[in-house]
């Protein structure tokens, strides 16, 4: 074991009541929730490196403006819908991937007294979307998803959608369809406390960052390693299925710092008080409900939804964010309010 290792590891002790609380939790979750794991033979590494050249490759081809890429607001119903409608029984509900371990956005508190329901802002907008289809908020299946598995899953048809802290981006516009966005956020760099890394910069250097597989973190550290944007000594080989293993594994001492989206790392940071985000977000993007690409009348009808969902002031997207993520974002929500919605999908 290196002495910088030894140090970390002594250093993370100071956060080893959120580090069981967090391990314990992603235990138990995964008992509780049916999971799509990841195939074998696709280590978390590739799906990273596949996703950033990918990604890459999409901006060389002039993709702009992901997150206007969807199709107009409907109430109407289209084959994607009648077929939810038309389930039978027990299997009459909404179908939905989250996240069961992202504290404030989709988790089960252990000490809510809420009969361990999940619960979170990207859960409140799933019980929105399935009041709206089926008529009861409940109606809802929901399936834990890994960060790398989301498209597969929503691709396979073991979903119907996606609501998972999920950003648009071109690369992903290839392989499902998204919603209009209906969160702003942006890359942000969480270390611990006495750590040198100050941000994402040049302090960066020698040191071991750790993301999710299949992120646009992972494809924004690869991008600009490769362009030197970034320190080359800067190793970013450490990829993980979910986020919260990144915070485990800086508690731990086994990286140094963690690069994921803001809203997500400052729900990090809230579980831990020995880390902290460094710097300012250094990009801007926006979550969206993923769906298979075909299902344009199930798109239409979540972009509607989302209308609702945000002008709605008694309990719409500013209640779910004073609720879930004023704790740790701040009361000021301006800033992770999404632009006025432009439709320029055709079909």
């Amino acid at each position: 074991m290196t002495a910088r290792h030894l140090r970390a590891r002594l250093r993370g002790w100071g956060g080893v009541g959120a580090m069981a609380t967090a391990c314990a939790l992603t235990l138990v979750l995964a008992l509780a929730l049916p999971c799509a794991g990841t195939p074998d033979g696709a280590p978390g590494e590739t799906a990273g490196r596949a996703a950033a050249h990918t990604a890459r490759d999409r901006a060389d081809e002039g993709c702009t403006d992901p997150e206007k890429q969807t199709l107009s607001p409907s109430d109407a119903d289209g084959p994607t819908i009648e077929a939810i409608k038309n389930r039978e029984g027990e299997k009459r509900k909404l179908v939905v991937g989250v996240d069961q371990n992202s504290y404030r956005w989709g988790y089960r508190d252990p000490n809510g007294g809420g009969g361990g329901a999940l619960e979170g802002f990207d859960i409140d907008l799933v019980h929105r979307i399935a009041e709206d289809i089926l008529g009861d908020r409940d109606a809802v299946q929901f399936k834990a998803i890994p960060t790398d598995q989301r498209i597969p899953a929503i691709r396979a048809g073991r979903v119907d959608m996606v609501v998972r802290t999920m950003t648009i981006n071109c690369d992903r516009l290839e392989d499902v369809a998204f919603s209009a966005p209906y969160f702003r956020t942006g890359q942000q760099v969480l270390a611990p406390r006495s750590s040198p890394v100050r941000g994402y910069d040049g302090t960066l250097a020698h040191q071991e960052v750790c993301t999710a597989a299949g992120s646009t973190a992972y494809a924004k550290l690869e991008a600009d390693k490769e362009a030197g944007r970034l320190p080359a000594s800067t190793d970013i080989r450490t990829t993980v299925p979910n986020q919260l293993d990144c915070l485990v594994r800086l508690q731990l001492g086994e990286v140094d710092a963690v690069v994921t989206d803001g809203a997500l790392a400052a729900s990090q940071a809230a579980q831990d008080p020995t880390v902290q985000l460094k710097g300012e977000a250094f990009t801007t993007e926006y979550y969206g409900v993923a769906m298979k690409k075909d299902a344009d009348d199930l798109v239409r009808r979540v972009n509607r939804i989302l209308v609702d969902f945000r002008r709605d002031t008694t309990d719409g997207w500013q209640d779910a964010y004073d609720e879930w993520l004023s704790a740790t974002l701040g009361d000021d929500s301006s800033g992770s309010r999404p632009p006025a919605p432009e439709y320029l999908r055709g079909s």
